[in-house]
């Protein structure tokens, strides 16, 4: 990837090379700020991290408060890998052929630990000029260890990691370049809000009993209904994680007929988790019970360890009596068994669908 990351840094123009950005203000100063990046594809909110690298934030804010990145766009990706943006030349689209060269030599490095990982925004430099750093950025859409150590990372994506992999994902030409412009409309600094709650963590299993979940899948609607009173913190986390979107475009990777149809596997989602999403994600202990596991009833799936269920569930499609006790019943179908069975009719080699089928979105409601 740092190759490849590398083509991506076209060589800045030569000339003279003003002085460095020294910003003015302590990181105590820029502390607990945040920059909400207003995109034609979606809203993107980074934390700013001035402890790690005070004049990379310092200048960032700078040229945000100025409207500098008003009309500027993502003008280089790599499908899953990174965006790259902030060039002042790309404001004009006449002058496409320089994208890349623009608002560069200002910054020293300031090298930092924090991880190149899914969600970092870093700094963008001239191949081989440690000192080139400027106005542009990338942000990664994965992991990218390889680049770990060798730009500066200043902030952090704490909202909105979806819009840069959709951005990320967006039809390119052999180089990177987006067949459309992808425009940042403003850059706004603020104020880091204080953490909004999860009102579905400190729920009792009667108030989590209210809720339901609509599975919008390629065949239809299944709506759930859960099973609070036998399995409370199954029921929460399935909770969770179907309203933080970590179900939307997981396939049905499972189809044994007159028994299940399985899905939820992370394995079979079309794009990866946001850091949030992941965050998210854990073991689950079981929560056995004498539910019946009959027509409609759904369980967790986990592998020998009954406590390494996570994500994927099943619904039963016959008679599965005997899996009573061994897996966790959570909740039954309420509304769509019809798609269920029609899910269950789909042809299939082995025990895998010869048609993707597909879990669109997941809505959390009150019915």
């Amino acid at each position: 990837m740092a190759r490849l990351f590398a083509f991506f840094l076209l060589l800045q123009v030569a000339g003279a090379r003003p002085a460095p950005f020294t910003t003015p203000l302590t990181p105590a100063q820029m502390a607990s700020r945040q920059a909400v990046i207003d995109t034609t594809k979606g809203v993107i909110v980074i934390d700013l991290l001035p402890a790690q690298a005070p004049n990379h934030v310092g200048y960032f804010m700078k040229l945000a408060g100025e409207g500098a990145y008003t009309g500027t766009t993502f003008h280089r990706v790599i499908r899953y890998g990174l965006i790259q943006g902030g060039d002042p030349l790309s404001k004009d689209p006449a002058k496409s052929a320089q994208y890349g060269t623009g608002g560069l030599n200002v910054l020293r490095p300031e090298f930092n630990a924090e991880p190149m990982t899914a969600g970092a925004v870093g700094a963008v430099l001239v191949p081989n000029q440690p000192n080139s750093a400027g106005a542009q950025f990338f942000i990664c859409a994965g992991d990218q260890p390889t680049l770990q150590g060798q730009y500066t990372v200043f902030g952090r994506v704490a909202d909105g990691l979806e819009i840069v992999q959709e951005i990320s994902a967006v039809p390119a030409d052999a180089q990177g370049r987006p067949a459309d412009r992808i425009v940042i409309r403003s850059v706004t600094i603020r104020d880091t809000p204080p953490p909004v709650k999860d009102p579905l963590v400190e729920a009792s299993a009667a108030e989590l009993a209210a809720y339901h979940a609509v599975l919008e899948t390629t065949k239809g609607e299944i709506e759930l209904e859960f099973l609070t009173g036998k399995a409370p913190e199954t029921s929460r986390q399935v909770l969770r994680l179907a309203a933080a979107g970590v179900y939307d475009g997981t396939a049905v990777h499972r189809i044994v007929p007159n028994f299940v149809i399985q899905t939820g596997a992370l394995a079979y989602r079309d794009k990866p988790l946001t850091a949030k999403q992941n965050a998210l994600v854990h073991d689950l202990a079981p929560e056995f019970s004498d539910e019946p596991t009959v027509p409609g009833v759904v369980s967790m799936a986990h592998g020998d360890n009954p406590a390494s269920g996570s994500t994927s569930f099943f619904i039963c499609t016959g008679s599965c009596r005997s899996l009573d006790g061994k897996y966790t019943a959570f909740a039954r179908v309420a509304r769509g068994m019809d798609v269920v069975q029609a899910i269950a009719a789909t042809p299939v080699d082995g025990e895998t669908p010869t048609e993707k089928i597909a879990i669109v979105r997941v809505r959390v409601i009150k019915p």
